[in-house]
């Protein structure tokens, strides 16, 4: 049974059609869309700030999605995927985004929409993705443009698997 609480009066609201683990923990002010999984050992933590996200978001095995108390929530637009073991924190992920697994997003990023954060990458405080960009690297730098191949091999299809994953564990 996922650990799902209420915190200072707020309490998550998750659509039916969501995709929870039964050890994901999800708590306090925190908004989910359609579509969305929360994986096994992810933790969303809207207890010191609050937690948006749109429609089709997967948050992978052992992900943490949090924010800095009165400075900082997190937003976390469509068809996002946050890979295994990444920390979002404090931040903006906009529209058809890949976060790499094990990268490190920190309060005030702006990731723009059409972007690839690499695995590992690590994006210091206020860094800011700019659309179609791919940013790799410890401070994490621009390294390339995202193309037509990487949106649908990359963004795209991840997104699509986890809805379909999920559908294996509502069977």
């Amino acid at each position: 049974m996922p650990v799902i609480k209420t915190v200072r009066g707020n309490s998550p609201i998750i659509p039916e059609d969501c995709f929870i683990a039964e050890n994901a923990t999800i708590v306090g002010e925190v908004i989910m869309g359609n579509q969305c999984s929360i994986w096994f050992s992810a933790v969303v933590r809207g207890d010191v700030n609050f937690i948006k996200m749109g429609n089709k978001v997967n948050i992978q095995d052992g992900a943490v999605i949090h924010g800095t108390y009165q400075k900082a929530g997190t937003t976390i637009g469509n068809n996002v995927s946050i890979g295994h073991n990444a920390l979002v924190h404090g931040c903006t992920i906009q529209d058809n985004v890949l976060v790499g697994m094990g990268s490190i997003i920190m309060d005030g990023c702006v990731i723009e929409s059409n972007s690839i954060v690499a695995a590992g990458a690590v994006l210091t405080q206020n860094t800011v993705v700019e659309s179609g960009s791919i940013y790799a690297g410890v401070p994490a730098k621009k390294v390339k443009n995202v193309s037509k191949a990487h949106i649908e091999g990359e963004i795209n299809r991840i997104a699509d698997a986890y809805i379909k994953y999920s559908s294996w564990f509502k069977e």
